[in-house]
Parts: structure tokens; sequence; C-alpha cells
């Protein structure tokens, strides 16, 4: 059985930093693609940044330059260190992880969500 855990989010003033950590657990063949994905109120889910295997990484406008993407195949977790951040960036944070178990079963996990609140 594979499982995501997220860790990181909480409250900050603008300008501040927070980084966020997701890992990728159990009998992994291998993973794909790793994400983060934001959902603020009223508002659809929106694709933060997201890292293959390989290292190719890809970024939202509103966060490029100020967001880094991570990702550490040893341990399976991808980080997203957040700078600069601002109030706009407020929201749920997701991660997503796309892969494939030992029995080369598909898998797409979603994290709980974790609240990254952005306000003086």
């Amino acid at each position: 059985q594979v499982q995501l855990v997220e860790s990181g989010g909480g409250l900050v003033q603008p300008g501040e930093s927070l980084r966020l950590s997701c890992t990728v657990s159990g009998s992994i063949f291998g993973i794909n693609v790793m994400g983060w994905y934001r959902q603020a109120p009223g508002k659809q889910r929106e694709l933060v940044a997201r890292i293959t295997s390989i290292g190719d990484s890809n970024y939202a406008d509103s966060v490029r330059g100020r967001f880094t993407i991570s990702r550490f195949n040893v341990g399976n977790t991808a980080t997203l260190q957040m700078n600069s951040l601002k109030p706009e960036d407020t929201a749920v944070y997701s991660c997503n992880a796309e892969g494939s178990d030992y029995a080369l079963k598909r898998f797409n996990l979603w994290g709980q969500g974790t609240q990254v609140t952005v306000s003086s």
C-alpha cells in the first residue's frame, strides 16, 4: 500500500517564508510526477508547481521566482519552498503524486491538504 503524508504550512506575515514537505511511502516502484496544488476560498484548485522524476519542473505564473519545488528521490519526498509570501497565496495546499507500485499498478495520491495563511 502506498501512502502520502504532507507537513508544513501555517500562519505567516507578508514577505515571510514557509516550506511544505510531501513524502510518499510504501511499495513504490516509481513516482513519475509530484506536485503541489492550492485552493483558495471560492476559487478552483490550481497547480502551483510540479516536478518530474528527472527534475523537470514548471510553475504557475503567480509563483514563479518566489516558490521552488525540489524532489529527493531517495525518500520519495518533494518540498515546496515558498518565499516572499503574499496575502493572495493564502489557500489550502495539497500534494499530489503519480506513479506505480511494485505490482505496476498506477496510483494518483492526494494529501489531506495543509492551510497556508499570509496575513499581517
